[in-house]
């Protein structure tokens, strides 16, 4: 993500690594608290604390210095596969060895595996995480 009709090569990045991401996505957007959020991130709460503290201050930093956002992060394994609807911008979860064809919100067929798009999926099914 980063500013409109300014190139790349212009704009400072910020990196956000995927466990900032989930925190950001649990408490943020989900709304979780945070003693539910560590646990579903199987984290403590106070690496949680951290997380979300980092997250939401790199998040301020972009927008407030229109820097571009880059996330990023290392080998992780999805306990859950987390499918978004290019059509209806619909976000699901599913466990991991469940397959899917359709949004169940608009029906479309047009979406996209986060867990695949980060380098797994099929390995995962076969992790006891």
């Amino acid at each position: 993500f980063k500013p409109v009709r300014i190139e790349r090569k212009y704009v400072e990045q910020t990196s956000l690594l995927l466990d900032e991401f989930e925190a950001f996505r649990l408490a943020d957007y989900l709304g979780m608290s945070h003693s539910l959020a560590a646990n579903q991130m199987q984290i403590s709460r106070s690496t949680f604390t951290r997380l979300i503290n980092q997250s939401r201050k790199k998040i301020a930093e972009l927008i407030i210095h229109g820097k571009m956002l880059v996330i990023e992060g290392g080998n992780i394994h999805f306990k859950y596969n987390i499918i978004r609807c290019y059509d209806c911008g619909n976000s699901f979860q599913l466990e991991i060895n469940n397959l899917y064809s359709k949004c169940p919100n608009c029906q479309s067929t047009n979406l996209l595996n986060l867990a695949r798009s980060f380098g797994h999926g099929e390995c995962c099914k076969n992790h006891s995480n």
